[in-house]
C-alpha cells in the first residue's frame, strides 16, 4: 500500500509585512533582503493563532479532497510555535474540524516537520493501521522572532498547509531521514525554563548560525535528493518536480545545480511567504496543485530540512 495525497489547502495570515517595513525595524533595505534571500514579503499572524491557522488548512484539504471530516482516522500535525504547551495542536485541530475518533498527535521537527509527518502517516498505512490521514503544518514563527536582530526577523513568516492522505494499492516508496544533534546548536529557540536553568540565552527567540545553515543545506540536501533516488530505485530524470523547503532562494538554487536540475522543477513562493519552517512544503504544494501545474501521476520529491538538525525526504505520485 502506499500514501497519495487527495486534497490540499493552505491558509496565510491576512497582515502582510513587505521589506520596506522591516527596513524600519532594523538596518536593511528591500534590495539587500531580495539580494541575500529571495523574500520580498511575509504574512505575519496579528489575530490568527496557530491551532486556527491549522485548522483552516485542514478545512480546505478536506473539502479539496471531497471527503467528510468523520473519514479521517489519523491526524498529524507538525509545529515548532504551537500556541500551548498541552493539548496539542492536533487534538484542538481534531475538536474544531469534527473528525471524532481520529488519532491525533504532534511531533516538532522544525523545518523538516511536514515530510516526517508524511512519513509517519505513510508507515501507519504500509501496516495496515489507517486507510486516511490528515496532516498539517502550522507555524506562528513571528512570535518567536526577534525583531531587533536582522539576521533573522527578514527571514520568517507565518502560515499553514495541509495534505489528506489516502492508502491505495500501489508503489510503496522509501522515505529516508536523518538528524546531526552534535550540529543543534546552530538553529535554537529556548523556552522559559531553558533560559532560568541554564542561565543564559535569550527567551523565545530563534537564534541561528545562518552561514553553518546554509553550508548544512547546501551540502545535505543534495545528498539526500540522490539518496532518496538510489533507495526507490528511481532515476533523477523521473522526478517531475523537486518540491524543497523554502528557506532561502540562494539555497534552492544551489541544490538545483549541484544535481543538475533546471531550476524550474524546483518551485519557489518563499518571495511572497519567507521561511515558514514545516508550513513551507505544504504551502507550496497548495498553491502549485490550486495553479493547476501538476498532473495525476506526477512523481514529486519532497526534502524538508532545519534545526536539530534534521533533513528528511521521500518521493510520492501525485492522486488528484
Amino acid at each position: 500500500m502506499s500514501a497519495v495525497i487527495c486534497g490540499t489547502g493552505s491558509y496565510a495570515p491576512n497582515y502582510i509585512m513587505d521589506n520596506d517595513r522591516i527596513a524600519e525595524l532594523v538596518e536593511t533595505n528591500d534590495t539587500w533582503i531580495q539580494e541575500r534571500t529571495g523574500i520580498r514579503q511575509r504574512h505575519i499572524a496579528k489575530e490568527e493563532t496557530t491551532v486556527y491557522m491549522a485548522c483552516e488548512a485542514a478545512k480546505r484539504a478536506v473539502e479539496c479532497a471531497g471527503i467528510s471530516p468523520e473519514e479521517i482516522e489519523l491526524i498529524i500535525v507538525a509545529t515548532l510555535s504551537s500556541d500551548v504547551i498541552l493539548p496539542c495542536t492536533a487534538c484542538e485541530v481534531q475538536r474544531e474540524i469534527g473528525a471524532k475518533g481520529a488519532a491525533a498527535f504532534d511531533i516538532n521537527a522544525a523545518c523538516s516537520g511536514f515530510v516526517i509527518a508524511y512519513n509517519m502517516a505513510d508507515a501507519f498505512f504500509a501496516a495496515g493501521q489507517y486507510k486516511t490521514a490528515l496532516i498539517v503544518a502550522a507555524e506562528s514563527l513571528s512570535h518567536l522572532t526577534d525583531w531587533t536582530d536582522r539576521n533573522t526577523c527578514i527571514l520568517f513568516g507565518d502560515g499553514a498547509g495541509a495534505a489528506v492522505l489516502k492508502s491505495v494499492p500501489g508503489k510503496h516508496f522509501l522515505s529516508v531521514t536523518h538528524s546531526d544533534g552534535e550540529k543543534g546548536w546552530a538553529l535554537t529557540c529556548k523556552n522559559r525554563l531553558a533560559v532560568e536553568k541554564s542561565g543564559f540565552g535569550r527567551e523565545f527567540y530563534i537564534d541561528m548560525n545562518g552561514q553553518e545553515i546554509f553550508k548544512f543545506a547546501v551540502r545535505k540536501v543534495p545528498e539526500l535528493i540522490r539518496e532518496v533516488l538510489r533507495k526507490n530505485g528511481v532515476k533523477q530524470e523521473e522526478i517531475d518536480w523537486f518540491v524543497v523547503h523554502q528557506a532561502n532562494c540562494r539555497i534552492l538554487e544551489a541544490v538545483a545545480r549541484h544535481i543538475g536540475e533546471p531550476s524550474w522543477k524546483f518551485p519557489m513562493n518563499l518571495q511572497s511567504y519567507g521561511n515558514t519552517s514545516s508550513a513551507s512544503i505544504p504551502l507550496l504544494l497548495d498553491e502549485i496543485n490550486r495553479q493547476g501545474k501538476l498532473k495525476k501521476g506526477d512523481k514529486i520529491l519532497l526534502a524538508g530540512f532545519g534545526a536539530g538538525l534534521t533533513w528528511s525526504g521521500n518521493i510520492l505520485e501525485w492522486g488528484i
